[in-house]
């Protein structure tokens, strides 16, 4: 029988994909065939990672300086995808930012910065990707959404606004895009050790430990727990799966305490 998780011959974009989930995820994908685009703004970073994949996988990699917030960057990127390997079969929107604060602390310009980083960003992806993926007969477009995609935070007005936007955008552009054989998922991560996180840790006293206390497995996950559930979705094995919100947190959101 075909591996129907496999992505030989696939080229997949995955936005903030030189560090934590995304290159978690990146390398997931590597590791079942398919030629990746890694788009950072981190141009250094990128190019680590850029190096790192290629040699131990032996598939393609093109790294990209992009600012997702910026249309004329992610049309840029759709373009050199296109130019280098002349199709696009998978995106995922990973990249995004957090700003930790009281509501009533933010400045608008906060709010918006989150908001286009993690959400609108997404869409601008999404739809740059589109005509791409509908011409090569169908693709995968995965968006990386959190817990606060379901649970409110204190200090996580604007970024769980994005990752409960992140879902609905899923949720539609699933309905919009099916009779184009484009599925449209969201995975939830739980609490993954990335940077962001880190930093979280210390901002936030106590995480650390009530993480590990609420969460059934009893730890933090690793970026490399996404790429089992990543590769899912982006490959044959979910053609009849859209428009879902996945949990990928060791039990987080079904433990009651």
């Amino acid at each position: 029988m075909e591996n129907m998780f496999s992505l030989a011959g696939k080229v997949a974009i995955v936005t903030g994909g030189n560090g934590g989930i995304g290159k978690g995820i990146a390398r997931g994908f590597a590791g079942m065939g398919a030629n990746l685009v890694i788009a950072a703004r981190n141009q250094q970073k990128t190019a680590d990672a850029e190096r790192e994949i290629k040699e131990e996988f032996g598939v393609h990699v093109l790294g990209l300086k992009i600012d997702v917030t910026k249309e004329e960057q992610i049309k840029r990127m759709v373009d050199q995808t296109l130019e280098k390997f002349g199709r696009i079969d998978i995106l995922v929107n990973n990249a995004g930012t957090n700003i930790r604060k009281m509501p009533q602390e933010y400045q608008a310009s906060e709010w918006d910065a989150v908001l286009n980083a993690n959400l609108r960003s997404a869409f601008l992806c999404s739809q740059a990707v589109y005509f791409a993926m509908k011409k090569a007969g169908g693709g995968k477009i995965i968006n990386i959404g959190s817990m606060t995609s379901i649970f409110g935070g204190a200090k996580l007005a604007p970024y769980g606004t994005s990752k409960g936007g992140i879902v609905q955008l899923a949720r539609s552009l699933a309905a919009a895009w099916a009779p184009d054989n484009i599925q449209v998922n969201a995975i939830l991560p739980g609490w993954i050790d990335t940077d962001l996180t880190r930093q979280a840790r210390i901002d936030l006293a106590g995480l650390d430990e009530t993480v590990k206390s609420r969460t059934p497995v009893g730890r933090w996950g690793d970026p490399q727990d996404l790429a089992g559930t990543a590769v899912f979705l982006a490959s044959r094995a979910s053609d009849f799966v859209t428009g879902v919100a996945l949990p990928v947190d060791g039990g987080f959101s079904i433990a009651l305490m």
